[in-house]
């Protein structure tokens, strides 16, 4: 696959325009995605996306994420499927608003550096004659989301258009987010030479994991302990001696430490909540001078007895019995 040059009035390094996007199945765009890191890659490849791990982008360029849940982009409870209904619409309201003209690309760009073709980049938007701006990027928040955007742009996608404007040569993005769906806010978004190079070296020491086929560290997130799972599925019975190890004997005795630190803070906790209860008694709340306390019963619900069906009529578990796959189970002696 030739990329060719992209072209940029004025501007010294273009970026390559590796493949068009305009008609290309979604299948053989995330193959493209795998031969480098993209620009929404770029916080992860970091460790600093909330939403995904070093570890989970990983085991996604190295072709080995068959086993994580997927996003259906079908999936109209998904907000990455209501982000690509509505980016045309936000993309429309900022030019209305900006009296700006933006226009598709329609391609996966790489960076010109030989050393460093690994940078790819979608964008979402051209800025056409605009002296001080040249990428627009339209994001959705719903309720939720939208606490991330209390104090301007989140640095997760700071990243991502920083690492655009490392892939393009361009001085300036806009960042178009519509917020609650029906608050548009518009941040400046300027380059940072010093940013980008230190984006680029960490970035580059990602990718090294993955050339190397050396997987990172894990973070102790959500997401790693997913992707982890994902990576080793199966145990095959052997017995590792660690005991030689400084490093890992050291995390063994301070995870026994934690784990007991852990279990005398819900032991008082417990304590303490079961004190506060007794005093209130028959109380619904209980008010201190710097907070309160409730105690109130649920409304009644009706739930299925399984037990009792399957007492009634035991043909239907075997009617409708399905095999639940074991996880490994992580213990401590």
């Amino acid at each position: 696959m030739k990329a060719t040059p992209l072209s940029s009035k004025g501007k010294a390094r273009p970026a390559l325009r590796l493949i068009s996007t305009k008609e290309l199945p979604r299948e053989d765009w995330l193959t493209v995605r795998k031969q480098g890191i993209g620009s929404s890659d770029a916080a992860a490849a970091v460790g600093l996306n909330p939403y995904k791990s070093q570890l989970e982008l990983w085991l996604e360029k190295t072709g080995r994420d068959a086993a994580l849940p997927k996003a259906d982009p079908q999936d109209e409870e998904s907000p990455a499927y209501w982000g690509n209904v509505l980016e045309p619409i936000v993309a429309w309201h900022y030019s209305k608003r900006t009296k700006n003209k933006v226009r598709r690309i329609n391609a996966v760009l790489q960076h010109p550096h030989p050393e460093l073709s690994w940078m790819l980049a979608n964008i979402d938007r051209e800025v056409i004659g605009a002296d001080d701006v040249q990428i627009l990027e339209c994001k959705t928040a719903g309720i939720n989301g939208a606490r991330l955007w209390k104090e301007g742009v989140p640095e997760y996608v700071q990243l991502q258009v920083m690492h655009q404007l490392a892939v393009t040569g361009k001085q300036a993005a806009d960042v178009a987010v519509l917020l609650g769906g029906q608050s548009l806010e518009i941040h400046r978004i300027e380059r940072d030479e010093q940013m980008i190079a230190r984006l680029i070296e960490l970035e580059r020491k990602f990718w090294t994991y993955v050339e190397t086929d050396t997987p990172p560290p894990a973070d102790g997130s959500a997401s790693a302990e997913a992707a982890l799972r994902c990576l080793y599925p199966e145990d095959n019975g052997q017995t590792l001696d660690f005991s030689g190890h400084a490093g890992l004997a050291a995390a063994y005795l301070e995870l026994k430490a934690v784990r007991q630190s852990m279990a005398e803070k819900e032991t008082r906790e417990a304590k303490l909540k079961q004190l506060l209860q007794q005093a209130m008694g028959e109380a619904t709340r209980a008010e201190f001078s710097n907070g309160y306390i409730s105690w109130k019963k649920a409304k009644d619900s009706t739930v299925l007895d399984v037990d009792r069906m399957l007492q009634d009529k035991p043909y239907l578990q075997v009617r409708y019995t399905k095999l639940k796959e074991g996880s490994r189970r992580f213990l401590i002696n």
